[in-house]
């Protein structure tokens, strides 16, 4: 591409060089042009100051290579130009992709927060069922020691209701504070388990 702009560069020269002669040096044309011809307002505008007093063959070089280095610039900003594109149009798919996994997060997330709404009710009322299942232990720990009482009554012995009533307080009552105090006198009465000598 280099070579071909360098071709173009001596090709542009080498035509310079036959339409206007080798020796004959290029004098500025300073001719005020009239106000009303736009072809001579256009020749002054691509008329260059600085190139007054080079031939015409330093002057096709010159212009040659500012023409070989914009096009190096024009095909360099094409080629920058398309690799943005073509990362703008990676990052457009990466965020639809991205925007679908954000939806199915907060889809699954909804769904999560209303299960552990539904956990926590189920909880409550498991709480609540093991509570109410605690008293029934014991309401029915102390009609089976009341049945105890009135078997051991029945066969004629003599157990004290309060004996048995303070024995098994952790049983009956597990929040009272004094269980073990009352254990230790109950245990005092005798050796046998329900309070008999």
């Amino acid at each position: 591409m280099i070579g071909t702009r360098k071709l173009m560069a001596w090709w542009l020269a080498t035509v310079v060089l036959a339409a206007g002669g080798c020796t004959v040096p290029q004098g500025p044309a300073r001719n005020p042009a009239p106000a009303g011809d736009p072809g001579a307002a256009a020749a002054k505008r691509f008329q260059d100051t600085p190139l007054e007093g080079r031939t015409a063959v330093e002057s096709a070089i010159e212009l040659s290579e500012k023409y070989a280095r914009l096009s190096d610039q024009s095909v360099t900003l094409r080629q920058e130009n398309q690799r943005l594109a073509n990362e703008n149009e990676g990052l457009r798919q990466q965020i639809t992709a991205l925007d679908a996994k954000l939806k199915q997060t907060q889809k699954e997330l909804s769904e999560a927060n209303e299960l552990l709404v539904e956990m926590l009710a189920e909880l409550n009322q498991w709480k609540s069922n093991i509570l109410g299942f605690r008293g029934e232990m014991r309401q029915a720990a102390q009609a089976q020691l009341e049945a105890l009482l009135k078997v051991l009554e029945i066969l004629g012995g003599e157990a004290e209701a309060g004996a048995l009533g303070q024995r098994h307080t952790d049983t009956l009552n597990p929040d009272a504070n004094d269980a073990p105090a009352v254990e230790g006198s109950a245990r005092s009465q005798g050796s046998e388990p329900n309070g008999m000598q």
